[in-house]
């Protein structure tokens, strides 16, 4: 019997480089990191890694996701997720912002992403009306819009219907509210096409639920946990339930939501992974592992200049 069945590559004790991966299975890794780690980390392992971490397509979906001490780290997240924004080469067809999201930055988004098609705001408490509404005019493709725990009315979000015809997704979480139909109101009057609506601790009462009914007829899945003004029993109950084929209740667990509470696990980390195993002198010379000020482009345009 032969003494192992593992290829070479799998023997005990023995290493893996990952600096020699195909490119094509060094992308399919790094996607699963949120751009902070690339930026941060993976695009400073070696060359072929940097490569990889400035093809635009490792930047179609960008994922700015932190635990909101942002005003404690060592780099500026806006000026980094400026920076992923400018790698995409208007590809860009995703973009996750947690906490840090401002009009400014909004706006530089939707100027250069105009193929845009999911847009998740969480916890930016610093993005107004007036910015969301001067983005989503430069946004007709949008199709999913996420706004959880931002300040913002059932005016912006009329306007948001009113540019992006082709709304199929919108997730509206609040801390739960007094009675209040002015954003189900607006949802009824301009999302006729929403498949999915998620209304966490919104004020809608009765009257707003119909509404919604009677207009997004291609609904198939509504999330009213925390809707305390909503009273799901009786001819509503039904109507909910013939007409959606998925309903949370307002008293259903929430166990679930993701509102930015716990920090994400990667599949792929850099624990196993030694920084230092490949191009050591590179990066001794070039200083990447010390590269994190965002603001300096000209520095990062010397790397590329040299990686090439």
């Amino acid at each position: 019997m032969a003494s192992s069945s593992l290829p070479p590559a799998m023997e005990v004790g023995e290493s893996r480089n990952w600096t020699e991966l195909p490119p094509e299975l060094t992308s399919l890794i790094l996607h699963r990191l949120g751009a902070i780690e690339i930026l941060e980390n993976a695009q400073k392992v070696c060359r072929s890694w940097r490569r990889v971490c400035k093809d635009p397509s490792m930047w179609r979906k960008i994922d700015m996701h932190n635990l909101g001490d942002w005003e404690d780290m060592d780099y500026n997240l806006e000026i980094m997720c400026r920076h992923a924004v400018d790698r995409s080469q208007g590809g860009l067809v995703e973009i996750d912002i947690w906490y840090f999201g401002t009009d400014g930055l909004l706006n530089y988004i939707a100027h250069r992403s105009s193929n845009l098609r999911s847009l998740r705001l969480t916890r930016c408490s610093q993005i107004t009306d007036d910015g969301l509404v001067e983005a989503v005019l430069k946004l007709p493709l949008l199709e999913e819009l996420e706004l959880s725990y931002c300040s913002l009315s059932g005016v912006s979000l009329r306007v948001v219907g009113q540019s992006c015809p082709n709304m199929k997704t919108l997730k509206l979480n609040r801390h739960p509210q007094k009675e209040n139909d002015d954003d189900a109101l607006a949802i009824a009057e301009t999302m006729p096409k929403l498949r999915h609506l998620q209304l966490f601790g919104n004020g809608l009462s009765d009257t707003g639920l119909n509404a919604i009914l009677d207009s997004c007829l291609n609904l198939e899945h509504l999330d009213l946990r925390r809707c305390f003004n909503v009273n799901l029993v009786g001819d509503l109950q039904k109507r909910c339930s013939e007409r959606v084929k998925v309903v949370r209740h307002p008293n259903d667990s929430t166990h679930d939501i993701d509102i930015g509470s716990s920090e994400d696990e990667y599949p792929y980390g850099f624990s196993d992974i030694d920084l230092m195993s490949d191009d050591t002198e590179f990066n001794d010379y070039y200083d990447l592992t010390g590269a994190s000020d965002y603001s300096d482009y000209d520095q990062f345009d010397y790397y590329d200049d040299m990686l090439i």
